[in-house]
């Protein structure tokens, strides 16, 4: 347990205990109202809660996770993953092709995610005008929400040199003429430990959980954690409220209890996969098909590498250099971003697979290796229409995401790409993290590998941290699930506000955009309930 000053804490064990409720402490029915329920405690969830509550609106902020905080946070892998994932950070695809990382946890995957703050490029936005009819989807339009944003989170460029980890990255990309970039990160007096993954310890990362919850409940918010929302309550029309039931200490949902929330609005903001699964177990109306529809992951490619020298990819801000001189490829095929991942010992092991000496010998030299990932950018060509949020039998949700041949063609460009980079950084070998590949050394044998290399779902690990869509935006009904004001298109008094609006993925690692976007419909919404609408 940290023994680091803890605020928030503080805070929810003081004045703000009689308005939290710990689904895994209740043991009877409980129906409370307000003027606003909030589904996910999140990027989206969290600004909402917080300008919604400070606009003098009632807010319940419903979240699946426990509350955690900084004296919870001792960066030790095995205590993290099963406290503040989904899944215990075991999340998988339908077919097991994608391992997925998100939060669950108060504060959702800002919580957890590597602090890498980057604006939605103009490029993406301009494929969403012209393709997808998000006419004021401008960089001109956004700015402002941009700059709220950077300003209230202290999004900036990292100022102090890279880890060797991310230094190598900029040291190859350049030596090939490429142009890697620093990254800006939201932080604040950050002491450049790396392990953000596992719950800040300082505070420093500028998550929900330090910044805009607590703004919500000194501004009057109830939050409910280890809550599962179960079903939006409404008459074919209009929402009125929302069926949940507790958690219990376990993660395990406990339905022979049940909290009836009644609220004039609804914002669902459980992220890209938890959102269209809520509204699909509602039953809501969906006369297009498009509900869970288009998702999106930023499906991620690893190519791993040892060096002579120490680099100790654990240690230092994870993310601090990008490259994207790969993104947006002249030929209309998938591009990718590249960054590194940061390695510690227990995610290597799982990510990395394989078994016996050779899996001794990569964990052996874990301190020597370097992993880069490419990010590919999907959802911009019919040929990439993403995957779909469906329900199992117990209701709970699964993602059904093909990997096709158009990724599979990227896949063997970024592989290709990647070790480029890291042997003009001076890699001793480099391997795709492929089940078939085998450390190889620079020159002719290395394009020879990498071109035979068998391009199937569960020999090539791929892994994902942005889930995007589901519940896309569009002008027409006929063309998404969400007007481009957030709100549902059948329904009256239900918007979404999340990572499931976008109606392709990103580019880039998506926090800033969606606190950007979440700013502008909580404004708007607050608004409008103000003067007796929505």
């Amino acid at each position: 347990m940290s023994q680091l000053p803890d605020p928030v804490g503080d805070a929810f064990a003081g004045p703000w205990r009689a308005r939290h409720l710990d689904g895994a402490t209740l043991g009877e029915d409980r129906a409370l109202s307000a003027d606003v329920v909030i589904v996910g405690s999140g990027a989206g969830g969290g600004v909402c809660a917080e300008i919604l509550a400070q606009a003098g609106l009632s807010v319940l902020l419903v979240e699946e996770g426990p509350l955690r905080t900084s004296r919870d946070f001792n960066m030790l892998e095995r205590e993290a993953y099963p406290a503040l994932y989904q899944e215990s950070a075991g999340r998988k695809t339908v077919d097991e092709g994608v391992g997925i990382l998100q939060g669950r946890a108060v504060g959702g995957s800002t919580l957890v995610n590597w602090c890498s703050s980057f604006r939605t490029p103009a490029a993406t936005l301009a494929h969403w005008r012209d393709v997808h009819g998000l006419a004021e989807f401008t960089p001109e339009v956004l700015a402002p929400w941009f700059e709220r944003m950077e300003t209230r989170l202290s999004v900036a460029p990292w100022s102090v040199p890279p880890n060797r980890h991310n230094g190598l990255l900029a040291e190859g990309a350049a030596r090939l003429g490429l142009a890697p970039k620093v990254i800006p990160r939201n932080v604040k007096g950050c002491w450049n430990l790396g392990y953000c993954g596992m719950g800040c310890p300082t505070n420093a990362k500028q998550s929900m959980l330090v910044t805009t919850i607590p703004a919500a409940m000194a501004a009057g918010a109830t939050l409910l954690s280890r809550v599962r929302a179960e079903a939006l309550l409404h008459d074919g029309s209009r929402v009125q409220g929302l069926r949940a039931h507790p958690v219990d200490a376990f993660g395990q949902v406990r339905r022979g209890v049940t909290l009836t929330l009644r609220a004039r609005h609804v914002v669902v903001a459980a992220g890209a996969i938890g959102s269209p699964a809520l509204l699909l177990r509602s039953r809501v109306p969906d006369p297009y098909g498009t509900l869970g529809a288009r998702t999106f992951l930023h499906p991620v490619l690893l190519s791993a590498a040892t060096f002579a020298e120490a680099v100790n990819p654990f240690a230092g801000a994870p993310q601090s250099i990008y490259v994207d001189d790969y993104l947006w490829p002249s030929d209309g095929s998938l591009g990718f971003k590249l960054e590194v991942p940061p390695v510690h010992p227990l995610i290597a092991a799982v990510v990395m697979g394989d078994f016996g000496t050779r899996h001794q010998e990569f964990m052996a030299g874990l301190a020597h290796s370097h992993i880069v990932l490419a990010l590919v950018r999907d959802g911009f060509s019919p040929d990439s229409p993403g995957g779909r949020v469906v329900l199992d039998g117990y209701g709970d949700p699964r993602l059904d995401y093909p990997l096709n041949a158009t990724f599979w063609q990227a896949a063997r460009r970024a592989w290709q790409a990647m070790a480029e980079i890291q042997f003009a950084a001076g890699a001793g070998s480099v391997m795709p993290v492929h089940l078939d590949a085998r450390p190889m050394a620079a020159g002719s044998a290395a394009e020879a590998q990498l071109a035979r290399l068998p391009l199937k779902t569960g020999r090539a690990r791929v892994v994902s941290a942005h889930v995007m869509g589901g519940c896309a935006m569009s002008p027409e009904p006929r063309g998404g699930v969400t007007r481009p004001d957030g709100c549902h298109h059948q329904l009256e008094g239900l918007s979404v506000a999340d990572g499931s609006l976008l109606p392709t993925s990103l580019g880039v690692n998506p926090q800033l955009t969606l606190y950007a976007l979440a700013a502008r419909l909580a404004t708007g919404l607050a608004a409008s309930l103000r003067q007796g609408g929505r």
